[in-house]
């Protein structure tokens, strides 16, 4: 899983490249759009133009360039749509110089300058920018229109543009997953992952603070200063002839509290009450034997 996200880190800042390639390109071509001039303009005139230059064809397949070469003025429109297509490319290189220190960590899995989360943050506000420059290029070129007796046609760098666009809005949408991925477990290359401690079984371990319960009633025990008192229900049924009963047994003290008989004979029955309670049944009363066990000395 983490050679995939390092290999999607490497597309990302391939596609970076690209997309610095294609807006110098459309920041180079001198061919933003062509003017031509109408019909009614008795002195023919045409050529293309640029945020930086205007150039009129003449005859024999040459041209002029300079500013006043032609009745055609762009407008301020088009150098400023240049200016902030350059800044836009410019952000593409930053970009594309800090994809080089991704790289770099990506293989080395050491810090390189920055901080690898930092870097990918980075990389991502820059990609926001340069898309959303390149999109104010576009529409700023797209207020020249026709006037003063000519016709514009969109050239070659204005499309080179438009596909800019595109490709910077793909490198925005993967940069957010490769900023995404880096903040995941292993998406960062220079973090060395610990390795996991053996853990033994220690049958005999038993916690400080444990909670010890009889195996008849499930309580836990109680403690106090004199010992351990524990609560404990049991309950013993005699079957005499057809019936039965129950009788419910009253909490057992500790050995450090029971009191020593007075004659010193026999065992005692701490679930003797000295009375059984009476039963009815079918409006009828009936005796019930309770067996003890009790050893005689």
């Amino acid at each position: 899983m983490a050679s995939g996200k390092a290999l999607y880190s490497i597309a990302v800042v391939v596609i970076g490249f690209i997309c610095f390639v294609v807006g110098a390109v459309a920041v180079g071509l001198p061919t933003w759009g062509h003017f031509y001039s109408c019909e009614s303009n008795p002195n023919f005139d045409q050529g293309y133009f640029g945020p930086w230059r205007v150039c009129k064809r003449l005859l024999y397949y040459r041209e002029k360039c300079g500013i006043d070469v032609s009745k055609f003025r762009p407008s301020l429109a088009v150098y400023i749509a240049g200016v902030v297509a350059a800044v836009g490319v410019s952000i593409l290189g930053v970009f594309c110089i800090l994809s080089v220190l991704q790289l770099a960590m990506i293989s080395s899995k050491e810090k390189v300058g920055l901080k690898y989360t930092h870097l990918v943050m980075i990389k991502l506000a820059l990609a926001l920018l340069a898309t959303l420059l390149s999109i104010a290029a576009a529409g700023l070129f797209a207020v020249q229109g026709d006037d003063r007796g000519f016709y514009l046609v969109r050239g070659e760098a204005f499309y080179v543009q438009i596909v800019c666009i595109v490709i910077n809005s793909a490198l925005f949408i993967m940069s957010v997953y490769d900023a995404l991925f880096s903040r995941r477990e292993g998406g960062d290359p220079t973090t060395t992952e610990e390795a996991g401690g053996t853990t033994i079984n220690n049958p005999g371990f038993k916690e400080g603070r444990g909670i010890s319960m009889t195996d008849a009633s499930g309580k836990p025990y109680s403690t106090n200063g004199h010992g351990s008192v524990a609560s404990m229900n049991t309950t013993a049924t005699t079957l005499t002839g057809l019936s039965d009963s129950t009788i419910t047994r009253s909490p057992l003290r500790s050995s450090l509290k029971k009191p020593k008989p007075k004659d010193g004979m026999g065992i005692q029955n701490p679930g003797y009450s000295g009375h059984s309670p009476p039963l009815n049944r079918n409006g009828s009363q009936k005796k019930v034997r309770i067996q003890t066990h009790s050893t005689e000395v």
